[in-house]
């Protein structure tokens, strides 16, 4: 692992014998100090952007954190995305948004979203008006169905409403109607499925986009109804300590990806729960353990498998399997999971001050 920048720490020499603890905490925090000067590097503005808001607190408004926001677009994984995208703004073919996996239109903005690319970069403002115009349904959701009467999708809602609102298009009346429907469509347990006649009343924790849409609007937006939700379904996922559902255990659930697409893993379930303000939860610690166990020599996670993960206890096979996206390679220090990693870690130490991680 290289280190692109440096940045000087002040500490106070080490206390003679300590304790285990204190050991522990202290080869982390070398750990992990060695994995922030990696992730402020210049190499990918939009991990180093978002390491500086949360992993150093800087505000929007810091020189640094403007400055390499607006590199975003222009640099790194978002130039190489942009590099694929047609004319009319979108990938691929312009009659099919979502197909084929994962190369078209729908994969790219999800992450292009994630990253951090708006609406204000007319590349990506020509892709989610496509979407908007495509792929809106009567019932308020989104879906890919040639019959606008169809019956919208959950993961195709969740995706969407959250890449949206990650863009800067919360004020459209398509995506307030989205996050209307995500509301309605959670089931009696917390939990959404996408695929609700044959869950009998039941959600999965392969259903977290519904969960995470919510969660990209600002506490500010967030209507009774949607605090309810987010609450219901933040409890969902802790009552299963993020990965207690089903036997045998799901195997893809216990490894790492980037980009998930649609997919869950425990990292998504750490990541978007310590969003909410949950890291003080005790039940996230077994999916905390895990991480730590993941963890590099070091300080940083890599990446076990691409999507579609058919892995050893996945439990089915593709006759045709689809093109990953690959954005880092499999086996190696991956950018994006430290970062998501070492958030979620220290919003559980921020909320936990006695818990070692």
């Amino acid at each position: 692992m290289s280190v692109d920048e440096s940045v000087s720490v002040t500490s106070r020499p080490p206390p003679r014998n300590p304790s285990p603890a204190v050991g522990r905490r202290r080869a982390n925090s070398g750990r992990d100090e060695a994995a922030l000067q990696w992730l402020l590097g210049p190499t990918e503005p939009s991990v180093r952007y978002r390491a500086l808001v949360d992993l150093l607190d800087r505000p929007e408004t810091d020189r640094e954190v403007r400055a390499t926001k607006q590199k975003i677009p222009t640099t790194g994984w978002a130039r190489l995305l942009f590099a694929k995208q047609k004319a009319g703004g979108h990938w691929e073919s312009a009659d099919q948004l979502y197909t084929p996996k994962y190369r078209s239109t729908i994969w790219n903005v999800q992450v292009l979203a994630l990253f951090g690319v708006t609406r204000d970069d007319p590349r990506m403002a020509a892709a989610c008006e496509l979407f908007l115009d495509q792929f809106a349904r009567l019932d308020g959701g989104f879906d890919n169905a040639p019959d606008p009467h169809e019956p919208s999708e959950l993961c195709v809602t969740g995706n969407l409403t959250r890449t949206l609102l990650l863009a800067g298009y919360g004020d459209d009346d398509r995506v307030r109607a989205a996050v209307d429907w995500i509301v309605r469509a959670q089931l009696s347990d917390g939990g959404w499925h996408c695929w609700p006649r044959i869950a009998f009343g039941r959600g999965t924790l392969d259903g977290w986009e519904g969960l995470s849409a919510l969660a990209a609007l600002l506490p500010a937006r967030r209507s009774p109804a949607v605090r309810r939700a987010i609450e219901g379904g933040a409890e969902f996922y802790l009552r299963r300590r993020l990965l207690e559902q089903g036997r045998p255990p799901y195997a893809p659930w216990r490894r790492l990806h980037f980009p998930n697409h649609y997919y869950y893993d425990y990292l998504v379930g750490l990541d978007l729960l310590t969003s909410l303000g949950k890291g003080g939860d005790p039940r996230l610690d077994p999916a905390l353990s895990m991480l730590e166990s993941q963890r590099r020599s070091d300080g940083t996670w890599a990446i076990d498998r691409p999507h579609p993960d058919i892995g050893t206890g996945a439990g089915y096979s593709l006759r045709k399997k689809p093109t990953p996206m690959i954005v880092e390679p499999a086996g190696q220090p991956s950018r994006w999971l430290t970062l998501t990693a070492l958030r979620a870690r220290r919003l559980v130490a921020t909320a936990r001050p006695s818990l070692t991680v």
